[in-house]
């Protein structure tokens, strides 16, 4: 289905994540061409059209997204950008790093740097959970990456890390003045990278800093040092954005404080269901993009090589005909959930299987980062103020309007 009007840049901007959804309910299609920036796009969306989108190399990332996206979120030479071989290798690099170990390991420095971090506050005081959270993720990231802690200016990094994350969507000197400054983290990482290959640091074997240090490609050339640092700043920025997974999950506590009570009490049965319905729930990564590389049909339409193609991700883990009452936070529908049986319906960090095609391989480490802050959160000493905790689904990426607020006392006794 074509729509019919010149251009939808503007009600995307006006509905924002609930866009190509709603258009989708409304003619009842999985799959309608519009223009976006004059630009002639297909939308996508669904359990299918998921798996269509992550199948193979059917469709690729390169020159789908505009530039100033591409050098905020991943940048030239990252896994994201490449294809076959070249990606499969380097996609084992990335798994390599998410075994059970290593989340534990990485679990275990979260509540270290949580502890810490709330510790080290001067007595009671007024604190906004987003800001928080993101500075306990980038010294936990830190250390669990390998970089020696003291080689770090935490502060500067974390403000660094959540600029690309905050002005992905901006246009103009926001977005420019946020890629200068990654140009600055990468050079920062780049030398990390040439310190271990030198000989001046030894990071523990595993780690991402050691990993992306000594890693090759499939003609067994090691990396550059700039692509290597692409790449140690690709593990790093991914953690950092958990932070709003933590705040949506603050907020669903909130709102529904029976799971609060039940978690508490350590009763943690449903702690995994939880936190997989708060990804799937609330609005995190709204599509992806992509370019087709070779002719195929689907659904009665005909995609030719460089079409530009957005698989709705918000939309398909909102889909009635795969989630019942989708508008209803009900951790309840995750007991027994496997990915291995529905790869394509969960898709709020992408579709398919993690060692075939371009799912993110960070999704372990934000279950594991989730499971522990809902931990935190539910046993914690804090009271919460009225507040705006209203989600606009027009701000990408999105957050409650509040950034959700809540006062530390430092003192037991009190409740979230």
């Amino acid at each position: 289905m074509s729509l019919r009007r010149f251009d939808s840049t503007v009600p995307f901007l006006r509905e924002g994540y609930a866009f190509a959804s709603s258009l989708c309910d409304t003619w009842d299609t999985d799959i309608f061409t519009t223009r976006m920036l004059l630009q002639p796009v297909t939308f996508i969306r669904g359990e299918e059209a998921a798996g269509l989108f992550y199948d193979g190399d059917r469709f690729t990332r390169e020159a789908s997204v505009p530039p100033n996206v591409q050098h905020l979120l991943q940048d030239k030479g990252s896994v994201q950008a490449l294809k076959g071989e070249d990606h499969h290798r380097r996609k084992a690099a990335f798994l390599s790093l998410m075994d059970g170990d290593a989340m534990r390991r990485l679990g275990d420095l979260f509540d270290e740097e949580w502890a810490d971090t709330l510790g080290a506050l001067p007595g009671p005081r007024r604190i906004v959970l987003h800001d928080f959270a993101r500075e306990v993720l980038t010294r936990t990231a830190v250390r669990w990456a390998g970089v020696p802690p003291e080689s770090t200016d935490v502060r500067r990094l974390t403000n660094e890390l959540g600029m690309m994350i905050e002005n992905v969507a901006k246009f103009g000197p926001a977005n420019w003045y946020a890629q200068l400054r990654r140009r600055g983290t990468e050079k920062w990482a780049a030398g990390l990278i040439e310190q271990v290959r030198a000989g001046e640091l030894d990071p523990s074997p595993g780690t991402a800093l050691s990993v992306f240090a000594h890693h090759t490609d499939f003609t067994g050339e090691r990396l550059s040092a700039e692509v290597a640092a692409v790449e140690l700043v690709n593990i790093l920025r991914p953690i950092l954005a958990v932070a709003r997974f933590i705040v949506f999950a603050a907020v669903a506590l909130t709102h529904h404080p029976q799971w609060r009570d039940a978690f508490a009490a350590g009763d943690e049965r449903d702690l995994e269901p939880f936190v997989q319905e708060v990804r799937r729930y609330y609005p995190f990564f709204p599509a992806v993009p992509g370019r087709v590389n070779e002719p195929f049909s689907w659904n009665e339409h005909r995609f030719d090589r460089n079409d530009l193609v957005i698989l709705d991700i918000y939309g398909t883990c909102h889909d009635r005909r795969l989630w019942d009452d989708p508008y209803s936070f009900r951790p309840e529908r995750f007991r027994g959930f496997s990915w291995d049986e529905h790869p394509n319906t969960l898709i709020a960090q992408g579709a398919g299987r993690h060692s075939e095609n371009h799912r993110c391989p960070g999704e372990w480490s934000t279950v594991e980062l989730l499971k522990h802050a809902v931990r935190q959160l539910a046993s914690s000493t804090m009271t919460i103020p009225a507040q705006d905790l209203s989600i606009p689904l027009n701000r990408f990426p999105t957050l409650p309007r509040s950034g959700f607020v809540f006062h530390y006392t430092g003192q037991p006794g009190s409740d979230i």
